[in-house]
């Protein structure tokens, strides 16, 4: 079988910070995965909605569907002419559930100039409320992705040990 996923670039906060960004994003892959493991700093909540932005772009050009599920509800959300699109949710330290969360996202054909960027993304922060969480989104540009930011929504930080790792997906 051949080797799909390569390591392209892994932080590990040293200490906290209020984003982190990936760049010089080499152009040679279909799609990249971002995997995340971390807690934010925020006190206000149990969990922090995670944003990203390609291209330091923060013009009104995302767009974003949620489906979040905790076993005994569903819900769904829409929404366009976004800053930043949210990816996921993550666990912060006023968590019942102290443990650092995951989320992945999942960046289709980020090199294609022909297109608008969709990603998909799954979260598990703070199961009383959430559960599992996935979303949609779209970057309406056919810009190639070079860099992207994420960053917690209210923040303040993402906390020290909290581990963002991007990988390149090759054509099988």
């Amino acid at each position: 079988m051949a080797r799909t996923y390569e390591p392209i670039a892994s932080q590990t906060l040293g200490s906290a910070v209020s984003s982190v960004t990936f760049s010089d994003i080499p152009q040679t892959y279909t799609d990249l995965v971002l995997v995340s493991i971390g807690r934010t700093s925020r006190t206000a909540s149990a969990d922090e909605a995670l944003n990203f932005r390609f291209n330091s772009d923060s013009g009104s050009n995302y767009s974003l569907t949620n489906l979040i599920a905790n076993g005994s509800s569903v819900i769904s959300q829409r929404a366009s002419n976004l800053t930043s699109a949210e990816w996921g949710r993550m666990n912060t330290s006023s968590s019942s559930n102290t443990t650092f969360s995951y989320a992945t996202l999942n960046i289709f054909s980020y090199s294609n100039t022909s297109i608008y960027k969709t990603t998909l993304s799954e979260t598990s922060a703070n199961q009383e409320n959430y559960g599992i969480a996935r979303y949609a989104s779209l970057w309406k540009s056919t810009s190639a992705v070079t860099s992207f930011t994420i960053l917690p929504v209210l923040g303040p930080n993402f906390v020290t040990g909290s581990t963002f790792s991007l990988y390149g997906i090759k054509a099988a």
